[in-house]
């Protein structure tokens, strides 16, 4: 038996070897034939012997693992995006931040391709794949590992001298020609073609299949490792270890020296990405070493130690044919521009936001003109002119709506605002069911197992007319629904019972009270602790809380001054939702009050949020930034040198995480 565990282990490890020296290197060593024969043996071989057994064999490649859901993942480390550059003085802006920071004029930086893919987070232990999870919302994505398992370019398993375990971060792409090849198959059996290669990855990935996914022709590049064990002193050594231990780097990068390196690096891509293979949108520029990247660390969005410079966007005209109207759940109007369709940075644009009343009086717009579209950003598509010589004399002047496109009711506009209203709040239908899809978002209550469609739905068979009627769904009712299988009933009835162990400061956030964010929320839930003392505030009550202007607090009077909202609160305090601050997060004491503190730097005990919270129970105050009214800088290892120069320069003193435990246990 152990012959054959031996002959087992022999055969995955020379598979491994070769899909790297194929993938990875492009050097293969033996033919496809010979490969399929030997992996043709080991699948043979482990159908036989299922008791040796390994989830990151070569044969996962094949797939055949079906998934109904994808389990949600809190990622160890957030997956930021970048701030975007636009141009070389940006760049500089940039740089001299850093210089500003860092106190060195002599610093590196590890230039490469912005791949437009789909993001990806690996993790590995012992030199084993063991988790896959997209980006989602940066916080929380959907675990896909089976899916990945079946892309060659990740290795399953590493060679040479890997950490124990550290997250890896790269980019799942199609290339052109297999994208081009695609869409001949599907067009050769009368389908419609994919749109382009960045949907086709995204969409690959989502497949309940993984033997599905491993025919779609995926590829990885792998470009930054993140691990709270940073072994390695630069970008650079961390992607040349990256290539040893088996991961596809893409060879593009560049170490630069300066800025007139990097806008060379990039005046070279902008010229040649169209001879590339694969999509890029533009050039990611990082600090090289890595003592500096944790001494930058992050802006609450992005790493300050990265930046990405984005190409000059593709713009092109086409006719505007007509301009229709949404309504958001506040209210709000947004018009859009409804185009003949036009190909523009790979997709087909067919509309374009043009934000409010003032954007179409700007380009004094006229049905059937020619605009000028690009996509912000590249993402979104946006009209940016107007070629007024080709407009037709007998063309119709575009005028704002001044009804309601869905309940018809008039419009108001106050002067200080950019957007129309409707005000038709109790009974305007995208109001609504805007506001039920804002309460099941992620951010708020969490929801799983219901979308935006799902709550169209319910609504449209007239069985939600608000939130709380979610809870009053019943199994026999949603069974009868195009689309709800019993599976998907279940998961709807799991994901509300889920949604009652929400605090108090997510629930008031879902509860959609116009300017009333996620940070406002928090604020006014530690302020006010229970719902009854908040629907009872005055104007000038909210207005006493810290950064909550008269703006804020007109909205939340008015929105508790409406008898519907009311009713809908108390049947959700009925069903079991929070609506007071837990206890455990309530202020225990106020031995730190009238402190006001910043946490900054890496901590050996605890973690920010659990300090930030200490701190906070106990009645002290907190600042993201370094004043003459800080009184103490609660300091971990790798603080930002501009910090501890503002704090030397100030007066105030630099505390550690031990340090915070005495001031509390002393005045106890």
């Amino acid at each position: 038996m152990n012959s054959v565990k031996k002959n087992i282990e022999n055969l995955r490890n020379e598979l491994h070897l070769h899909n790297y020296n194929y993938y990875v290197l492009d050097k293969p060593e033996i033919s496809d034939y010979d490969f399929d024969m030997k992996l043709k043996d080991l699948i043979n071989l482990e159908k036989k012997h299922p008791e040796f057994e390994d989830i990151n064999s070569p044969t996962m490649r094949v797939g055949g693992v079906i998934l109904k859901n994808f389990k949600t993942v809190k990622h160890e480390f957030p997956m930021y995006s970048l701030d975007n550059s636009y141009s070389k003085d940006d760049l500089e802006d940039w740089i001299n931040r850093l210089y500003k920071n860092l106190q060195d004029n002599d610093l590196q930086y590890l230039c490469e391709l912005k791949f437009d893919g789909v993001s990806i987070n690996l993790t590995y232990e012992y030199g084993k794949l063991i988790k896959a999870v997209t980006r989602g919302d940066g916080e929380k994505g959907d675990d896909i590992t089976e899916n990945i398992k079946t892309i060659k370019t990740i290795p399953l398993k590493l060679r040479g001298n890997y950490p124990t375990k550290f997250d890896i971060r790269g980019e799942i792409i199609i290339e052109k020609d297999n994208f081009f090849k695609m869409n001949k198959k599907r067009l050769s059996e009368g389908l419609e073609p994919y749109m382009n290669p960045r949907n086709t990855a995204s969409g690959s990935l989502k497949l309940q299949n993984s033997s599905e996914v491993a025919k779609r022709p995926l590829k990885c590049f792998l470009y930054q490792i993140v691990s709270s064990e940073q072994k390695l002193k630069t970008q650079n050594e961390y992607l040349l270890n990256a290539l040893d231990w088996g991961f596809n780097i893409s060879n593009t990068y560049k170490l630069c020296n300066s800025i007139n390196d990097i806008m060379e690096y990039i005046s070279y891509w902008d010229k040649k990405r169209n001879n590339l293979n694969f999509e890029i949108d533009g050039i990611v520029i990082k600090v090289n070493k890595i003592d500096y990247q944790f001494k930058l660390g992050f802006t609450s969005k992005y790493p300050r130690w990265s930046i990405a410079y984005k190409f000059k966007t593709e713009q092109i005209s086409t006719k505007l044919l007509s301009v229709s109207y949404q309504v958001g759940r506040t209210g709000a109007i947004t018009p859009v521009a409804n185009l003949e369709p036009v190909l523009l940075g790979g997709t087909y644009v067919k509309r374009a936001s043009l934000h409010n009343q003032d954007q179409i009086n700007k380009f004094d717009l006229y049905l059937n003109d020619i605009v000028i579209v690009e996509k912000g950003g590249e993402i979104i598509p946006k009209i940016v002119g107007v070629e007024i010589e080709k407009r037709d004399v007998k063309s119709e002047k575009i005028k704002f709506i001044e009804n309601c496109p869905s309940c018809f009711k008039l419009l108001s506009r106050k002067e200080e605002e950019a957007h129309h209203y409707c005000l038709n709040y109790n009974d305007c239908p995208p109001q609504i069911t805007g506001r039920i899809q804002h309460f099941i978002s992620r951010k708020a209550m969490d929801i799983n197992g219901i979308g935006n469609e799902t709550i169209d739905l319910l609504y449209n068979n007239g069985l939600i007319s608000n939130y709380a009627d979610l809870y009053n769904l019943k199994k026999e009712d949603l069974i009868l629904l195009d689309r709800m299988a019993e599976k998907s009933v279940e998961n709807i009835f799991i994901g509300l019972e889920d949604s009652k162990k929400i605090g108090f400061e997510r629930v008031l956030f879902a509860l959609g009270i116009r300017y009333v964010g996620q940070t406002v929320a928090k604020k006014i839930a530690k302020e006010f602790k229970y719902i009854n003392k908040l629907m009872s505030a005055s104007i000038d009550e909210l207005l006493l809380v810290d950064e909550i202007g008269e703006r804020i607090s007109e909205s939340i009077v008015e929105f508790f001054s409406n008898k519907e909202n009311i009713e809908i609160i108390y049947k959700l305090k009925n069903i079991g939702l929070q609506f007071e601050i837990d206890k455990s997060s309530q202020l225990t004491n106020s031995i730190l009050s009238g402190n006001i503190f910043v946490v900054s730097g890496i901590f050996t005990d605890h973690s920010r949020d659990e300090l930030k919270n200490m701190i906070e129970i106990n009645g002290g105050r907190l600042s993201s930034s370094i004043s003459s009214k800080t009184n103490y800088l609660l300091g971990g290892d790798n603080i930002g040198p501009s910090k501890l120069l503002k704090v030397k320069k100030l007066g105030i003193p630099v505390i550690s995480e031990n340090d915070l435990i005495e001031m509390i246990n002393l005045k106890l």
